[in-house]
């Protein structure tokens, strides 16, 4: 890895961030080629500097902030040709923790540490291990979009996201294999900040159990009436009309029971791919 790699990467970066913008369902707010207003108040403040808009920005503050909190926070320089600029793309979008997790999502069994987006000791020696960085990234960006795809901003930003990744995936491998990368190109909305803040909520299983406990409490109604029956035995309509009654109390129960179970099935597995995706759940 080469400190001109760095500066490749950048400008295709720099490219996908465009200018000015402050889209109202954007989370990262007031944005100036991909640096936020907070973010450029903490650089300045560290520099002892007043406070101003991002849109005064100056190339060398861009290019510093990208370094420090971006470039070195994913140590780019100790990865190999295309997973770094991959990696660091994800680290200006969605922040470095979070582009690290779907690096160390993509390194399968070859990284044995925790989801933890911590670029350490393991999580490079996993990477060196890795024969097709080709394929790593294919891997990388799956689980970028599929992060992007549960985000509650998807709606609004997932054409322009899409359309980023896609292309951030095809420089990426041509670095990887040798080739001459494209030149990258702008495409509106795939800038907004993509946060796991803004993550989908997993679905309630208050429904479940409702309905779980409804099926339960009809079962013993059912049985209730069931006994009721058997002392009006004798009367033969009065039983058969309570006999009725017990087979659709069972029934009902029955379903809602099975039905319950089955949702909250349908919500712990829908719970568990939402950890997953957004990179909380175990490896």
């Amino acid at each position: 890895m080469t400190a001109s790699r760095e500066k490749e990467s950048l400008a295709r970066v720099l490219v996908h961030e465009g200018g000015y913008v402050n889209h109202p369902a954007d989370p990262g707010g007031p944005t100036n080629k991909g640096v936020t207003q907070r973010v450029y108040d903490g650089y300045r403040k560290s520099k002892g500097l007043t406070t101003r808009s991002v849109k005064g920005i100056t190339s060398q503050e861009v290019a510093d902030i990208y370094d420090r909190q971006y470039w070195d926070a994913v140590k780019g320089d100790q990865l190999p040709a295309g997973v770094d600029y991959v990696v660091f793309d994800g680290a200006v979008n969605s922040g470095p923790g979070q582009s690290i997790k779907w690096l160390q999502r993509a390194l399968g069994p070859l990284y044995k540490g925790g989801i933890d987006g911590v670029m350490g000791v393991g999580t490079i020696a996993a990477v060196n291990a890795v024969n097709n960085h080709d394929a790593l990234i294919d891997r990388i960006c799956d689980q970028r979009l599929d992060f992007l795809r549960h985000l509650k901003t998807w709606p609004t930003f997932g054409k322009g996201w899409a359309s980023r990744v896609s292309e951030v995936r095809s420089i990426g491998k041509a670095w990887a294999t040798g080739e001459t990368p494209q030149a990258a190109s702008f495409v509106d909305t795939g800038q907004a900040k993509a946060f796991v803040e803004d993550a989908k909520a997993a679905p309630s299983s208050a429904p479940a159990d409702v309905a779980t406990g409804a099926g339960v409490g009809g079962g013993t109604v059912a049985g209730t009436l069931q006994g009721l029956q058997d002392q009006l035995s004798p009367l033969s309509y009065a039983s058969e009309w309570v006999g009725r009654i017990v087979v659709i109390l069972a029934t009902v129960s029955a379903l809602l029971v099975i039905g319950g179970l089955g949702y909250r099935w349908y919500v712990n597995r829908k719970a568990a791919r939402l950890a997953e995706a957004l990179s909380t759940g175990p490896a």
